[in-house]
């Protein structure tokens, strides 16, 4: 069909309300919009380029303060992850934006600088909001973007008097305005969970777990003493005990809900085992190991797209090696996702180095530590490509970090 020039050059002008002239389309403005309009379209802009045009002017400022802003920032899907870097004695937030691939260090919450919570150490995070421990084992939530906090209830009774095994938190409701955290104590095979809700303010009843009937064979065939085990120390040296973890890390878990919407905890038992718990029908099993009892390697677990990986990093055969993992729940086995460059691995062959990781939608977040080098190291699970950050540098010091929790930058999530 033959287009009529005059009809489409009318259709990209409109009449000015001044003078009734036709102006281009492209004069508009956004102050032109109504604040409806104008609030969806600064709600998709990058959290960090929303504070920067804060100072445009009052309108622009106004918006970020107002509810309804805050309530279109809740109907963004999803924001490029934000990772909270922890290193001991840490009393500031240093962040790695990845949508802007920058450092940044935030303004530390009040709450957060007090005398008794100086030694706080990140546990765990979901959707905007970052879970804290302080000296005394209770918990402290904030959004570090805005800076709010909010220091829950204790631990019931019986949760403060056994060992913690996993800290996981997750964001109940889409518009960012609840959360629940799930703390998993006892010693194997007597393990009990617990579980605070932000609705209701509380910690609810502690409940039992059981081990799951599949896994009995499992553990029948692994006569593993799981209480002596090779590990490699923070300090590069191989002893016989319990698997030692960075003290950011000791609790190292991850959550996910499966097809049938159940909700699951992973973590690692003191041997390096990949534990499993289901909470709807509380019931937990072990997970076979990726490698034998004995063999020096550093591991960790992360979650992506809703799924438990295991990154490994092993040492074989004059060299090192840095994998992904996920386990195939219909053959019961491992097979590997994902491969860190041998040009890359290699350089840690020898170093007796330990990693952290942390996942974010496709990307992992990797901090690999030894005494001689300290790195951090993006991977794209879709690409397969692998990126070394570059050194954070704090009034002309270069940063070192043992570990990162990765988080959403986000307004609109409340403590």
């Amino acid at each position: 069909m033959e287009r009529n020039d005059d009809q489409h050059g009318q259709s990209l002008k409109r009449k000015s309300p001044e003078n009734g002239n036709l102006e281009p389309l492209n004069n508009f403005s956004v102050d032109d919009l109504n604040e409806d309009l104008f609030e969806r379209v600064l709600s998709w802009l990058p959290t960090s380029t929303l504070f920067r045009l804060t100072s445009v002017c009052k309108r622009w400022k106004s918006v970020a303060a107002s509810s309804s802003f805050k309530l279109a920032c809740s109907h963004i899907p999803s924001r490029e992850p934000w990772f909270l870097m922890v290193a001991p004695n840490l009393n500031q937030s240093i962040i790695f934006d990845s949508a802007e691939s920058t450092w940044k260090r935030l303004n530390h919450p009040p709450l957060l600088q007090e005398e008794s919570n100086q030694s706080c150490m990140p546990v765990a995070t979901s959707g905007g909001l970052i879970c804290y421990s302080n000296l005394s084992g209770n918990f402290i939530v904030s959004n570090l973007v805005t800076g709010s906090c909010r220091e829950l209830p204790p631990l019931n009774f019986a949760s403060q008097h056994q060992p913690l095994n996993a800290i996981v938190m997750s964001t109940v409701s889409k518009d960012q305005l609840s959360y629940k955290i799930v703390v998993v104590f006892g010693e194997l095979p007597n393990l009990l969970f617990n579980v605070y809700n932000s609705s209701s303010g509380c910690w609810e009843d502690v409940a039992t777990m059981k081990r799951n009937i599949d896994d009995d064979d499992s553990v029948e065939n692994d006569s593993t003493d799981d209480n002596v085990v090779y590990f490699l120390s923070k300090a590069g040296t191989v002893v016989v005990s319990n698997m030692q973890r960075s003290p950011s890390k000791q609790y190292s878990s991850v959550i996910t809900t499966n097809k049938d919407g159940e909700e699951l905890i992973y973590f690692l038992s003191s041997s390096g085992k990949v534990i499993t718990c289901n909470l709807t029908s509380k019931c937990f099993l072990e997970y076979p190991r990726l490698l034998p009892v004995l063999s020096e390697y550093s591991i960790d677990i992360v979650e992506c797209n809703g799924e438990m990986l295991v990154v490994l990093l092993s040492e074989f055969l004059e060299t090192a090696s840095l994998r992904v993992w996920k386990y195939d729940e219909a053959n019961r086995g491992w097979h590997q996702i994902a491969a860190m460059p041998p040009a890359m691995s290699h350089e840690w062959h020898g170093k007796k180095a330990d990693i952290n990781c942390v996942g974010a939608g496709k990307q992992i977040f990797i901090c690999l530590n030894s005494p001689e080098l300290c790195t951090y190291v993006l991977c794209d699970l879709v690409t397969n490509k692998w990126f070394q950050l570059p050194n954070c540098c704090i009034n002309g010091q270069v940063m070192d970090f043992m570990s990162a929790f990765s988080f959403q930058p986000r307004i609109e999530a409340s403590v």
